[in-house]
């Protein structure tokens, strides 16, 4: 730390992810027992971010997806586009408070309460997003245990749903002995409210 200035290399990942989705003039305010304690504010920096374009009408029948992260236009472009024509992808500066769903970064449990309380209506999804045609890296706990070795990874879950993965992950995986096999994330159920993976 210099005086009144810290590195965003020396500030946990999660909370370098909330700062860079700060827009011009924006706050992100720090509590400690529900009691503001710091802000810091984004500023106007060209050369660091893209400009936000908001929208002029997002039709009524169309679902927003906020991101949290720092996404160029075009990668947002590109997820609006598979995710077909009954979404709009948009930063979370440019996003109503009416947003359908937040996408974010794996980042503390303090930091998804602070961007609930942005976004009350929102289901709000975490990712690990990683993109090199979009020059995108996101990664969690999760990426960084399987990049480490492991072969697979299980969502919580109970006694008979772990016994029924369990079995389906390890045929997968003994299908894949001797090719080139890559890692295996199981998608959570679907009554936990996570949306799933093809």
């Amino acid at each position: 730390m210099d005086g009144d200035r810290v590195d965003a290399d020396r500030l946990p990942a999660d909370l370098v992810a909330l700062i860079d989705a700060l827009g011009p003039g924006e706050n992100l305010v720090v509590t400690r027992d529900g009691e503001p304690i710091a802000s810091i504010s984004g500023l106007s920096d060209a050369a660091h971010a893209e400009p936000v374009e908001l929208p002029s009408a997002i039709p009524e029948d169309v679902k927003v997806v906020a991101t949290a992260m720092k996404l160029s236009s075009s990668a947002r472009a590109s997820l609006s586009t598979r995710l077909g024509p009954d979404y709009i992808v948009l930063d979370m500066n440019a996003a109503p408070k009416s947003a359908d769903v937040l996408l974010t970064p794996p980042v503390s449990p303090q930091l998804i309460g602070g961007l609930r309380s942005l976004f009350p209506k929102a289901r709000v999804v975490v990712t690990e997003l990683e993109d090199e045609e979009f020059g995108i890296s996101y990664q969690g706990p999760v990426r960084r245990l399987l990049d480490a070795g492991a072969d697979s990874y299980l969502p919580p879950s109970t006694i008979p749903r772990l016994a029924e993965r369990l079995t389906h992950v390890v045929a997968q995986l003994d299908q894949l002995e001797g090719s080139a096999s890559t890692p295996q994330v199981v998608d959570a159920p679907r009554d936990r409210g996570v949306i799933e993976g093809g």
